[in-house]
């Protein structure tokens, strides 16, 4: 742990002093003689300690004679040795030997690099290797976040990921740190932004956080994207894959076809990657062909990747990253309805009319300027970033002769990072983390043919914020902040677009005109959070954390009955997240466990009203706790599991206690049902490996019918089921491999769970059948 610390605690000595002292210069390599970016070489005993460029290279002054010096880096077993700093500057070579674990290192729960010892709060991180493993089941990012993260709710096998919030809440995705997310307007489009080809791992931060600001009210998803390989010219892997499921393979098919390049020459490094995907139908247990409406199957995915490093000097680096991701399904099917409860929602040949359904183009491109030692100990990360969206939905007759309603987003921002270590005492060490977020964010919703349904809202936001770790006795972390929200919304005067009402059928919905203006929000947003970590059998934590997010203004907006922008309900939601938790590591075992509440003074939640969406003002509890296992039981055999529990309630009263008959439960789109994972991990040799692992959705039924025996939206009843996969791999030679992935492996018959609570004929669909995923790598 302290090895982090130490990492930024950079000699800042007047050059006089600094000419009496010693230098040791070296190169950090692994096993494999290849040099080990970015690794941390601290001398422990006198605070001090410098980081590894991306080559391995580094460069530490000392007072002259023998130090113990600490080496640690991600994936790395930790090192000490005896080393001589001279006048003469003594050079070195280190050698770290693989610990197996990249997991150890978090950047998204304080903008700087910390061990999860550090963190008070709960985390998960997918690394590479399970990635690889997931894309083998299923390339959907969504599955394969649904598969390995405790307290996120279900992938609804769709374009979008409505329903799919994290511990009840909304959250906010990122692509290294670039919001994906449009909370102006949610469309639940934000998750699926970038192919996972492109990705290193992804870190999940839970619970309301203030540090990165509006939206996240349930967490964060940061996708941290690949990183070129050192110390060698050039290195690649291709991949080619096919598809197809087994029960009425007919018009299944599809294909994968991927390259990824990367290499080092001199001071600078890159990688590059390209993916490509065409999916075929998509059928049920059954053969039935499921419903193309916001649907995966027949479509086409590309996605485009660079990243290009040039290392200055040992404290210098700047990155310049793009990504593209385009999907749009063309589908030979359209929808035939079905009825709740009874039959599914099918697709049946026809033309699909309007343009196709999907997300046309995700831009993201940033550059990032990271400096250690700027003054005395502080480092300094600078990231200018934009992003560039626009999602299409499908063709519904909501309005007079129909429509396609698009999602448009347009982002630009800046963060600067400082980070600095303060000199407290002997028994404690303080890292202070403090900057400026600025970020502006255009975001409109409106239909293909150019009719208005949300106007063009205009944020400005700054966000000055400061975070304070203190490690005090060694095995203490608190960590304490604030962020102070400053965000100003400029609405232009609009007309309600005239829709339908689904009670009468009539065109008759709308149509009121709104003088527009400006909305200014200001709030302070605190966390707190204490750690002990001194035993690895008991590692506990307990932390506080506020968010603030603007509840979704398009949909008011678009809703409005009012005739001028100041009378409508725009409150800004602020959730107070309480935690406490523990991990622990018993030998081979790995236990992590935590229980919480979230509560906020409004509510989030929506409600259907002659068919238009209306955001629920009352006050919210969410609670839920989750437990998570994992074990070596053997060299070659491991096992593990997770279960998920997240429960929330309206108090419609407003008296605080949630439980008088007014109160009411929240619906499905917000709370999932309770979910259990298991795995088995196998490798009947070294070159093979077995996974079979089950993903399990238990019944919620907390509603009931209305007076005319329909459900209303998100009320309806999910009952139980529970997914079976196996992913194979085989490793053919030192080059290639073969994998293959069955999803859905004894082909269940089964709704999915957004489809169960969704309670509407249309979106009443069943999930995937059987479904075969082959691919082959080469590597060089």
């Amino acid at each position: 742990m302290r090895s982090v610390i130490f990492t930024v605690l950079l000699a800042a000595g007047a050059s006089g002093a600094f000419a009496q002292q010693g230098v040791l210069k070296g190169t950090v390599r692994n096993d494999q003689g290849q040099p080990v970016p970015f690794v941390n070489i601290s001398i422990p005993q006198l605070k001090k300690g410098t980081v590894a460029n991306a080559s391995g290279a580094f460069i530490l002054s000392a007072p002259q004679g023998g130090h113990t010096i600490r080496i640690s880096g991600v994936g790395q077993k930790s090192l000490e040795q005896v080393a001589q700093f001279s006048i003469d500057t003594t050079i070195t070579d280190i050698t770290l030997q693989s610990s197996g674990d990249l997991n150890e290192v978090v950047v998204s729960a304080s903008r700087r690099k910390e061990t999860l010892d550090e963190v008070p709060s709960s985390i998960t991180i997918v690394g590479p290797r399970e990635l690889e493993t997931q894309k083998g089941i299923s390339n959907n990012i969504m599955d394969i976040l649904a598969a390995t993260v405790p307290g996120l709710g279900f992938s609804g096998n769709q374009t979008g990921n409505t329903g799919q919030t994290l511990r009840g809440r909304n959250l906010l995705v990122m692509v290294d740190g670039i919001p994906q997310s449009t909370p102006l307007r949610a469309g639940g489009r934000d998750m699926r932004t970038i192919d996972p080809s492109a990705i290193e791992r992804v870190e999940v931060i839970k619970g309301a956080t203030s540090i990165y600001g509006n939206g996240s009210d349930g967490g964060l998803i940061n996708y941290i994207t690949k990183k070129g390989e050192p110390g060698k010219p050039l290195s690649g892997k291709t991949t080619v894959g096919v598809t197809t499921q087994l029960k009425d393979a007919q018009h299944t098919g599809g294909l994968q076809l991927g390259q990824l390049l990367s290499g080092a020459a001199g001071k600078f490094d890159f990688v590059v990657s390209g993916h490509y995907e065409q999916t075929g139908v998509y059928k049920d247990a059954k053969g039935g062909i499921i419903s193309p409406e916001y649907g995966l199957g027949e479509t086409q995915l590309w996605n485009g990747f660079a990243k290009i490093g040039y290392t200055i000097n040992p404290k210098n680096r700047v990155e310049v990253m793009y990504n593209f991701f385009g999907s749009q399904q063309k589908s030979d099917y359209v929808l035939k309805t079905g009825r709740y409860l009874d039959t599914p929602s099918i697709g049946v040949p026809g033309v699909r009319p309007g343009s196709p359904e999907g997300t046309p183009y995700n831009h993201n491109a940033s550059v990032h300027w990271s400096s250690q030692g700027i003054v005395g100990g502080t480092d300094l990360d600078v990231n200018l970033y934009m992003q560039r969206f626009r999602t299409i939905y499908s063709f519904v007759d909501s309005w007079k002769g129909g429509g396609q309603s698009q999602i448009n987003s347009k982002k630009s921002g800046l963060r600067i990072n400082l980070s600095s270590p303060v000199h407290a005492g002997k028994n404690v060490d303080i890292q202070a983390v403090y900057g400026l977020d600025f970020m502006n964010d255009i975001t409109n919703q409106d239909l293909v043919d150019g009719r208005v349904w949300v106007p063009e809202m205009d944020m400005r936001n700054y966000a000055p914020y400061a975070q304070l770790k203190t490690t005090f006795f060694r095995h203490w972390v608190l960590k304490a902040g604030a962020r102070f929200e400053n965000i100003n919304i400029d609405v232009p005067d609009f007309t309600t677009i005239v829709s339908k009402n689904n009670s009468t059928g009539e065109y008759n919905v709308g149509g009121v005109p709104v003088k527009g203006g400006s909305l200014s929000y200001n709030a302070l947003v605190y966390n707190a959070g204490l750690r002990y970590n001194e035993w690895t059998y008991f590692r506990p934590f307990v932390s506080y954390s506020q968010s603030f997010s603007i509840a979704d203004l398009g949909r008011t907006l678009r809703s409005a009955k009012e005739n001028t922008l100041s009378l409508l309900k725009t409150k800004a939601v602020i959730a107070h997240n309480y935690e406490v938790g523990a991990s622990s590591t018993l030998g081979p075992v790995s236990l992590e466990a935590s229980y919480y509440i979230s509560r906020s003074a409004l509510g989030s939640a929506y409600t259907e009203i002659d068919g238009r969406f209306e955001i629920e003002r009352n006050p919210e509890k969410v609670y839920g706790f989750e437990f998570a296992a994992d074990a070596r039981i053997l060299k070659n055999l491991s096992a593990g599991g997770s279960y998920s529990f997240v429960e929330g309630k309206i108090d419609k009263d407003g008296n605080g206690n949630y439980k008088d008959e007014k109160d009411a439960w929240i619906g499905g789109d917000r709370i999932s049902p309770q979910k259990v994972t298991a795995y088995v991990k196998y490798s009947p040799v070294e070159s093979w490996s077995l996974r079979l692992q089950m993903l399990q959705a238990l019944k919620r039924d907390r509603f009931k019918p209305g007076a005319n025996g329909k459900y209303a939206y998100a009320q309806g009843p999910v009952n139980s089921f529970a997914i079976f996969s196996l992913y194979s791999n085989l490793k053919l030679d030192n080059h290639s491999g073969l994998s293959l992935g069955v999803d859905n492996l004894f082909n269940k018959d089964y709704y999915t769970v957004t489809s169960q609570w969704n309670a509407r004929n249309e979106n009443y669909i069943k999930g995937n059948g059987v479904r075969l995923n082959l691919q082959y790598t080469y590597d060089f």
